[in-house]
């Protein structure tokens, strides 16, 4: 008999989008004719405790702590009647169904207010001229927060709003820790989260029921879902997987994670899902199953006998985001952080253009595991097929494609693939600062709906760079970022400190590249943390390569990923972790250029040896590449028209071509000789890219031959292509 199958996200992720697993593999089963459902726990918690009921039963609780409170929680407490007020009318902003709220919030005497309020002062300065409703959006997420930190301190010390008892998951290399907190009593959020799950079971009726666990965040909560399934619905099939299982548990030997799940699932989920129900229903063997786990009389097994690869992302299907509340979603603004708000306000349909990374070689990244060394890109025609099913299904044209790192030629031809079809979306990625990235390709990004990327500049020293087998340096990341910025693309970069050998002096280098980036203008966003060594990783591979020791942990049968070490060679990375947050904080912010590097650190560090002017010197260089022949030319602005203007000189009457140009916001006009301008008001109307497909360089070349104009390479480099490319006409 074929299975019914329930997809959870269990608390937490996200606030303002669900997490795409289970809508893949839904995707997935629908192309194989199976039903399934899917339920988002980590909302549906959020948005029962955080109602007037459930907000009363917390104050309940909280009033029965039987420690000292903070002044903090104290003062929350006080002011409970105000909570219970607003608590309906805040969230109904925050989800947009009641946006006229932002004129109340905003005038700041009608919230209660209590610690995370403290920080106004310099939130107020970095957001400077912040709309109304971005103003309020951002107070009222403060003002959850002072309510998740009294649930924190007196009511479930392991409650966050993006993760639950991630201390528990996260480098649990013995399950101990986590066994022992799923004996304890329940919570006021496990108590809700074990009623909602009911409910879903109720509603669905699965046989099968398959927890996807991306973080260490969402690993306590999972189990917390396959304790009471076991215990109440024996019957049910548990099914655990996602990024936390492929990256932590690859080496599992505890029997005592499978008293909470029957089955283990690593990497990709489709294949090995679709063998386990063949399994389940009869039509396959135990030892076919895809990289599967079970335990058996205290023994944990692996299987992975089946014949079968893994499902081809073409064929994956398209993500289906049914059976989840859309609508209920909250948008909040957490922290003063351009791509970080991106993640958190609003929410984006999630796709992913290529499986894997088309590079594959970062040292410091997990290249050893499928999710990152198995690349399979999917052709533009079909991601715009989702594009539009999924626009279709939600209603909303953001689009966030997850990849590791997007490559251009595809993000190239599903630009023009979505202008071919004049679709209208919006969306952002991740990239590596390829020389790829050329002004046209960003221009021609920016035209499809493309509003932001981020990527890795990591440590900005080439030694380092050269290092992690990055394969960019720090001038060609400066360049595709000012790229990017005069295409109207935000940019984000992702910064790291305490690589491997790193020293004093290349922090503060890397620091001194990071405020020109940022004074240059061609950064927008960016973030520091700290280097990681993890198993996967070829720096935790092969640690004496790069110069580090392994010092821990010993693997204790559960989890192993992230790993202990030494530096003998580095500096003390973890001193500069502030001042390194300080400084951007500011520069993100258009401030502290000018203060000395040293002026942001408690101790001594060395002067920067980086030349003031080098992030501009880079920039400035020209791209000396020739213009390649089997380019794409394409124009993304309106139909010229055409006029013939005749102009005397002394006794000489000259006609000349006016091509009076169009964009949605602008008109210009260029003046040719008349033959050229006919051959241009015809040909931009051949290589419009909004509902055409361009011409190959090449192509146009024999276009201009054919209207008996001369010397192609000359009209390449004249004053009139060089200001058509200006104003809309591409070569990518």
């Amino acid at each position: 008999m074929e299975k019914t199958l329930l997809l959870l996200t269990p608390p937490f992720t996200q606030l303002n989008t669900p997490y795409p697993a289970t809508a893949y593999l839904k995707g997935f089963l629908n192309t194989l004719g199976r039903t399934s459902h899917q339920a988002d726990l980590g909302i549906e918690v959020i948005l029962q405790q955080f109602s007037e009921k459930g907000l009363a039963s917390i104050f309940e609780q909280a009033a029965q702590f039987p420690g000292e409170l903070s002044e903090q929680s104290r003062h929350v407490i006080r002011l409970r009647e105000a909570y219970l007020a607003t608590i309906g009318p805040v969230i109904a902003f925050l989800q947009n169904k009641d946006l006229s709220l932002a004129h109340l919030i905003s005038e700041r005497n009608w919230l209660p207010e209590a610690g995370r309020f403290d920080q106004l002062d310099d939130l107020d300065w970095a957001f400077g001229s912040m709309g109304t409703h971005d103003k309020a959006r951002h107070l009222a997420t403060l003002y959850l927060e002072d309510l998740g930190d009294l649930i924190t301190e007196a009511v479930d010390p392991h409650f966050g709003f993006s993760r639950y008892a991630e201390r528990l998951g996260r480098s649990a290399s013995s399950f101990d820790p986590i066994y022992e907190a799923l004996q304890a009593p329940e919570t006021v959020v496990t108590t809700c989260l074990l009623q909602l799950l009911e409910a879903q079971v109720q509603r669905w009726r699965p046989q099968v029921v398959c927890l996807t666990v991306p973080f260490p965040g969402n690993l306590f909560g999972a189990l917390k879902c396959g304790q009471y399934l076991r215990k109440h619905h024996p019957e049910i099939t548990l099914v655990l997987g996602g990024g936390y299982a492929n990256t932590e548990l690859r080496s599992i030997r505890e029997p005592r994670f499978f008293e909470f799940v029957d089955y283990l699932s690593l990497d990709d989920g489709e294949a090995p899902l679709q063998n386990l129900l063949e399994y389940l229903e009869g039509h396959r063997p135990i030892d076919q199953l895809k990289r599967v786990f079970t335990c058996k009389d205290g023994q944990v097994i692996y299987h992975n006998g089946a014949p079968e690869k893994d499902v081809p992302q073409r064929e994956v299907g398209t993500p289906d985001y049914s059976d989840l509340p859309l609508d209920r979603y909250l948008s909040v603004i957490e922290i003063v952080n351009p791509m970080h708000r991106l993640w958190s306000d609003g929410r984006w349909n999630k796709l992913t253009l290529a499986h894997g990374c088309y590079w594959g070689k970062c040292s410091f990244c997990d290249i050893s595991l499928d999710y990152i060394k198995r690349y399979e890109p999917v052709s533009a025609e079909i991601l715009c097929d989702r594009i539009e099913t999924l626009i279709a299904q939600t209603g909303q044209r953001g689009f966030h494609f997850v990849d590791e790192a997007a490559p251009p030629a595809l993000m190239r031809d599903l630009a023009l693939e979505i202008l071919r079809r004049k679709l209208t979306v919006v969306w952002w990625t991740n990239i590596r600062f390829e020389t790829s990235f050329t002004p046209d390709l960003c221009r021609l990004l920016r035209a499809s709906g493309c509003i932001a990327v981020s990527g890795g500049l990591e440590v900005a020293s080439d030694r380092l760079l050269a290092l992690m087998k990055k394969g960019v340096t720090v001038a060609q990341v400066a360049r595709v970022a000012d790229a990017f910025t005069e295409a109207g693309i935000m940019v984000h970069a992702y910064l790291m400190y305490g690589f491997p050998t790193q020293t004093a002096q290349e922090t503060i280098d890397s620091l001194e590249m990071v405020r020109q980036l940022f004074d240059q203008g061609v950064l927008q966003s960016a973030y520091w943390h700290q280097f990681a060594m993890t198993a996967h990783a070829p720096v935790g591979l092969d640690p004496a390569a790069y110069g580090v020791l392994r010092t821990g942990p010993d693997f204790g049968g559960f989890a192993d990923n992230d790993l202990d070490h030494q530096d003998p060679k580095g500096a003390a990375h973890a001193r500069f972790s502030e001042g390194l947050r300080i400084s951007l904080f500011n520069y993100m912010h258009g401030a502290g250029f000018d203060l000395p590097l040293n002026k942001w650190f408690d101790f001594k560090v060395p002067r920067t040896s980086v030349a003031p002017d080098n992030i501009e010197k880079a920039i400035s260089e020209a791209d000396a590449r020739p213009t390649r022949t089997h380019a794409l030319v394409g124009w993304l602005g309106l139909a010229p028209e055409l006029e013939r203007v005749k102009l005397r000189a002394g006794k000489i009457e000259v006609t000349v071509a006016h091509l009076h140009c169009y964009t949605a916001q602008h008109t210009w006009t260029l003046e040719t000789s008349s033959d050229l301008g006919q051959w241009l008001a015809q040909s931009l109307v051949d290589i419009r890219l909004t509902g055409g497909k361009g011409l190959p360089l090449s192509e146009w070349q024999s276009s201009y031959a054919a209207a008996g104009l001369e010397d192609f390479d000359n009209f390449l480099r004249s004053p009139q292509l060089a200001e058509l490319r200006e104003h809309g006409l591409v070569l990518v």
